[in-house]
């Protein structure tokens, strides 16, 4: 079993949005996937695919559809099927546990930047910029995660240059777009983190 590495955390509570269903058999273990709704303070939806061993989903009841809290990575798969999203992030669950808490989406991050940042504009003007960073797993391993940072902090970032070691903090948004396919519009989910803090850090 992977350790917890602490440059991923992710935390999560949210309402079950639908029953557990089989993604993959990996040396012999079953791992499942679901949906997880999760509320923004401002009243919109984060709908987010979470990963769980079925060990772990046997240890809590999940039937009527429950409140839950999460704990564990943000994960990325590079689907070379050609069916759906390129770059699948899921939200690998360490633990699971019933709760009556507040919606909460807290996740910390340290990586590495490992493509360019790009700075644009929203159609409002405020500042958006786009960064890429690899986070280091077991094996040589890496997730890949697309992040988002706004204002001050975008116009920072963008002066950052590939290999640069960021920390930040944020939480974990499903963000609905329109894609021309054969010239017909499909909407598509893609998913990344907000970056409420950010910082570089030193690894040497």
């Amino acid at each position: 079993m992977d350790e917890k590495w602490i440059n991923n955390s992710v935390a999560l509570s949210g309402t079950l949005a639908g029953a557990p269903t089989l993604s993959h058999v990996s040396r012999e273990e079953a791992y499942f996937v679901f949906p997880l709704e999760v509320r923004r303070l401002s009243g919109a939806m984060d709908t987010l695919n979470i990963m769980a061993r079925r060990e772990l989903l046997e240890q809590v009841p999940l039937s009527p559809l429950p409140s839950i809290t999460i704990r564990g990575e943000l994960r990325s798969f590079n689907n070379k099927t050609g069916i759906g999203s390129r770059l699948v992030i899921t939200v690998f669950a360490r633990t699971i546990a019933l709760t009556a808490d507040e919606d909460q989406n807290a996740i910390t991050l340290q990586g590495i930047l490992c493509k360019p940042p790009n700075l644009r504009r929203t159609p409002m003007g405020r500042e958006i910029c786009d960064l890429m960073l690899a986070i280091p797993r077991r094996y040589g391993r890496s997730d890949y995660l697309p992040c988002i940072s706004w204002g001050q902090n975008a116009i920072e970032a963008a002066g950052w240059s590939v290999g640069t070691a960021i920390n930040l903090t944020g939480r974990v948004q499903s963000r609905k777009y329109i894609k021309l396919e054969d010239g017909i519009g499909v909407e598509k989910t893609a998913f990344e983190v907000s970056v409420i803090s950010q910082a570089v850090v030193d690894v040497t």
